[in-house]
Formats: structure tokens, sequence, C-alpha cells
């Protein structure tokens, strides 16, 4: 039995922008995938995929030929799963070609909290297969491949689009204690976001002004200038994608900050405020996660 990991992700700078060569701050969350395999002597692959509680949420038997699902319990997931083990075959032609296997995946975060339950798969099919994830992830789901830099660093980094390029950095703000994740109790489905983004044009100042956010948040000691960076970083998206800002959308009267984290609209934000568990809570949303909770530093 062979067993891999990889670590869920939080982009924290740039959303959209690093689509288009801004430098993002991305952190790799504490919880994330495993992938086990073992080699059988069927001419199929009996995939069992489990969620955070250990349960089985979708399985599926393929034959391992060409790929196609003979039996599964969701049909749309397994057409996804079919197209992306064709494509890892494609990077890597001996991949069950003389062998049937077991995989099981489990996850350790919730699957709708957008943390990359697709990302992770992905890297941990590519480390199974010793083929570049950047790769797999660019023939199947697209993207600016953040999310793989994050499912196998060991700390925070700054990524660029351009050849996957990033470094590991230290991401540890002093008042890391007002710093809160919360779900939006909405899935967010990031390709359909992608897709819409590619058609709109970001001038270079934009993408330099994001550029310098990012350094100094990544960086800074001090509380006021994260507020005013996060703000001042909200209204250049918002300026850019047309959207309002979630703070003014659904949380005006909040003593602190807010930001979105990733395609806008679902999945997690980032509230920076001392009252943020109790507000939140008040609010209806029940998953509020601290900063040491949440980012995985080694």
């Amino acid at each position: 039995m062979q067993t891999f990991y990889s670590h869920g992700k939080l982009l924290i700078t740039s959303e959209y922008l690093i689509l288009k060569g801004a430098k993002g701050l991305a952190v790799p969350c504490n919880k994330g995938q495993f992938l086990k395999f073992k080699a059988t002597k069927s001419k199929n692959l009996n995939w069992k995929s489990y969620d955070f509680n250990n349960r089985v949420w979708f399985e599926a038997i393929f034959e391992c030929k060409n790929f196609n699902y003979i039996k599964s319990n969701k049909e749309s997931i397994s057409k996804s799963l079919s197209f992306i083990l064709k494509e890892t075959r494609k990077l890597n032609p001996k991949f069950l070609l003389t062998t049937g296997g077991e995989i099981k995946t489990q996850l350790e975060f919730n699957l709708n909290w957008g943390l990359g339950s697709s990302s992770t798969l992905i890297s941990n099919l590519a480390q199974l297969n010793k083929i570049n994830p950047y790769k797999l992830l660019s023939n199947t789901y697209g993207g600016s491949g953040y999310d793989i830099a994050c499912s196998l660093v060991k700390s925070p980094i700054i990524y660029e689009i351009k050849n996957n390029n990033y470094d590991e950095i230290t991401f540890n703000p002093p008042f890391k204690d007002k710093l809160f994740f919360i779900y939006l109790n909405k899935k967010q489905n990031s390709k359909v976001e992608v897709d819409r983004f590619e058609n709109i044009e970001v001038n270079e100042k934009t993408i330099k002004s994001i550029n310098s956010i990012t350094e100094v948040i990544s960086k800074t000691k001090e509380y006021d200038e994260f507020n005013f960076l996060i703000r001042k970083h909200e209204q250049i998206i918002s300026n850019v994608i047309n959207k309002t800002s979630v703070k003014k959308l659904k949380f005006k009267d909040f003593k602190g900050e807010i930001k979105s984290l990733g395609a806008w609209g679902g999945d997690f934000i980032l509230a920076s405020g001392t009252d943020s568990p109790s507000y939140f809570k008040s609010k209806g949303y029940k998953t509020i996660i601290k900063f040491d909770d949440m980012v995985y530093r080694r």
C-alpha cells in the first residue's frame, strides 16, 4: 500500500489577478487529503472516497484499459474522474496499463469548504505517478497552480503563475489572534469564476498595486496597516471584477475588516477583528476557525 498526502489551500491576496501574473500570498492548510493505492490482479480500478467523517461519499469502478467507468454512485463525478485518469495516463503511459488497482482517498476537511478537494487529488495522483502536478492541473481543471504549490509546501508562500514560481515565507503576524477564517455556508465554483474572468483586461498599474499590497501584508507587524491594506485590496478587486465587496454586501456593521479569499461569493473569508466569533455566530455562521488552526507551518 502506497500513501500520499497533500495540504489544502487558501489564497490570501490577489484572487483573480493571480491569473494575470500578480503575486499572491497563499497558505497551506493544516488539513488536506490522503490517497492510498494498492495494485491488484484485476483489470479494473476500484475507487472509494471518504469524507472527513470517514463516510464513503463517492465510489466507482473503472476499467483500466480506457478508464471508462463501469459502476458508480455519482455519474457526474465519475465522468470528471474518468477524464482526470485518462489525462494522468497521457503523462504516465504505464499507469495501470498491466495491472488493476484500488484507490482510497480521505478528506480531512468538509468537502464544501473549498479548501482544495480537487487540487489535493491532482497533487496526490501526480505523486503516485511521478508526473508534473502543474501539467496535470493544466490539462484538467486549469487555474493558476497556486493550490498545487500549497499542497506540497511546509509554510505560506508568495506565488507567481509565471513558471509556477514561489518562495516560502514566514507569515506569522503578531496580531494573528485577531484573524479568523469564516465559512460563508456556500461553496463557490472556482472554475466557473476563472472562465468568467479570462476576458477581463487588467492594466499593469493594477498588477503592481496588488503586488505591493501582497508584499506588505505578508511582512507587516502593524495591525492597523494590515487592515488598511485589506480595505484597499478589496476596493481594487471590486473595481476590476465589478462586484460589491462582501463587507458592503453582507456585513456593513462589522467592527473590523473582511476580505474575500479566492473567488468572490462563497467559501471562506478572512475576518480581522476581536469580536469576529460572536459577531458571525450571531449572523448564523458556525464555521469560525482561528488563524493557527487553519494555517500550516512546519
